[in-house]
C-alpha cells in the first residue's frame, strides 16, 4: 500500500548517493526504485537524458522520494528530519554517522547532514522529560539549549534539579 504523503527531497544531481547515504545509516531501509530521464523529462528539465531522475527509497517504514532537479533548490532548515534514539550510544553513532563526508553540527541536536539536509538527533525520552511541570520543562530546555549535541544524562540532571 502507497503512505499517502512521501516526502520529496530536491537535490542538483546526488539523488542516488544521498539515498544510499540514508539507507546505510538505518537498519530497515532500502532502495525500492529509481527512474530516469527520458526524451521529455530531460528536455523540460535539462538534464541528461540516462541520468537517475528519482530514488524511491524506505527508511523505516516511511518512504522517500529523492529527485536530481538542478541546482535551483537549496535545504534550509525550514524542514528537517528527527531521530528518536534510544539511548546516549545510539544518539552517539546517529550524530557521528550523519556527520561523516562534511556535516555541520549546530545547536540542540541539530546538524546539516553533507548533502545539506537537516536533522535533529534526540533522546526518545525528551518528550516526558519535557512533559508536566512547566518548571522541570524550563530546566530541561535551559540545559538543551548549552547543548550541541544532546546528552541524555545532563537532560535528566536537568529534570530532577530542584
Amino acid at each position: 500500500m502507497m503512505q499517502k504523503i512521501t516526502p520529496m527531497l530536491w537535490f542538483d544531481s546526488q539523488a542516488e548517493e544521498a539515498a544510499r547515504f540514508y539507507t546505510s545509516l538505518f537498519e530497515d531501509s532500502k532502495i525500492k526504485n529509481l527512474t530516469h530521464y527520458g526524451d521529455a523529462a530531460a528536455n523540460a528539465a535539462g538534464r541528461p537524458k540516462g541520468s537517475v531522475m528519482t530514488v524511491s527509497f524506505e527508511i523505516e517504514s516511511q518512504e522517500f522520494v529523492a529527485l536530481n532537479g538542478g541546482p535551483q533548490f537549496k535545504f534550509s532548515e525550514a524542514v528537517s528530519f528527527v531521530v528518536n534514539c534510544k539511548s546516549q550510544k545510539e544518539i552517539d553513532e546517529m550524530w557521528t554517522k550523519l556527520m561523516a563526508g562534511g556535516g555541520q553540527p549546530s545547536v540542540c541536536g541539530w546538524l546539516k547532514d553533507k548533502f545539506g539536509l537537516s536533522w535533529q538527533v534526540v533522546p526518545a525520552v525528551l518528550d516526558d522529560l519535557m512533559k508536566g511541570d512547566p518548571k522541570k520543562s524550563e530546566r530541561v530546555m535551559a540545559a538543551l539549549m548549552k547543548m550541541t549535541k544532546l546528552d541524555i544524562e545532563t537532560l535528566e540532571q536537568a529534570a530532577k534539579a530542584a
